[in-house]
């Protein structure tokens, strides 16, 4: 089975590795097809037990990654020892400083970041759509890589992009009103993420509310890959653009 993966370039020791899953490849049939990695969304368990051990291969992974059942939270899981773990735990973040741990964050619009340090030594990646962003998800994963963030490197992968991602006025409320004084920086970013349309609502920038909340903890190197998961429909699952839908994968790991 051959799959294709972006590889994110950002500014890391070589002992961190990442990479990206695209959609096309795998086992799946419609309307998952075909590189879904996801139990949660209705495919055939056979179908993406095959395409999982296709990812083992072709990125050449240690052992399984640490699959999690996100919610759209700010809970992190904090990796301290081997895994034992028969259920993927309830969790939207998770870090660790143990080689040959692959973390691993599922999307389908939302935005996964990856962290890593600057020495190589304690990596991290969260599942950010607004829910999280909202909740911290960003400031608990940082939080709990115990780095000073200026120690810190971020890749924003694919996601959902500002011209296709439409939202209410409880969802920029709920970053309005937590954005600070009224003409601070922090503030003013955050108006501008959202841009108003013609049918009363707004677009949503949400790589740049993750780029703020990063910033908030101090991570001043951010690379973003700036594609939209809904407009590349080749290569990525969008669950706003098509409905039931797979899902992707960022990955992380230390090498073992």
């Amino acid at each position: 089975m051959s799959i294709g993966c972006l590889r994110p370039d950002w500014p890391v020791p070589a002992g961190v590795h990442a990479a990206f899953t695209w959609r096309e490849g795998g086992a799946s049939q419609p309307p998952c097809d075909a590189f879904n990695l996801a139990l949660h969304v209705g495919d055939d368990p056979v179908a993406v037990a095959a395409n999982r051990a296709a990812l083992r291969t072709a990125l050449h992974l240690p052992c399984e990654p640490q699959w999690l059942q996100q919610v759209h939270g700010a809970e992190v899981l904090r990796i301290e020892a081997p895994l034992a773990m028969e259920a993927p735990p309830v969790a939207d973040a998770a870090v660790t400083r143990l080689p040959g741990v692959p973390l691993a964050i599922m999307v389908a619009d939302c935005l996964p970041v990856l962290l890593a340090s600057s020495d190589g030594r304690v990596i991290g990646a969260a599942h950010a759509g607004w829910r999280g962003l909202a909740s911290g998800v960003i400031e608990a994963t940082v939080r709990a890589m115990a780095t000073p963030g200026a120690e810190l490197c971020a890749w924003l992968g694919p996601c959902i992009r500002q011209p296709r991602f439409e939202v209410g006025a409880d969802v920029r409320a709920a970053f309005i009103d937590a954005s600070g004084a009224v003409g601070s920086e922090e503030h003013r970013t955050t108006m501008a993420a959202f841009a108003a349309n013609a049918r009363g609502r707004w677009q949503c920038d949400l790589a740049a509310l993750a780029r703020l909340r990063l910033r908030r903890a101090g991570v001043a190197v951010i690379a973003d890959c700036g594609i939209c998961t809904h407009d590349d429909r080749a290569h990525c699952f969008s669950h706003r653009r098509d409905g039931r839908t797979g899902r992707m994968a960022a990955l992380l790991w230390l090498q073992a």
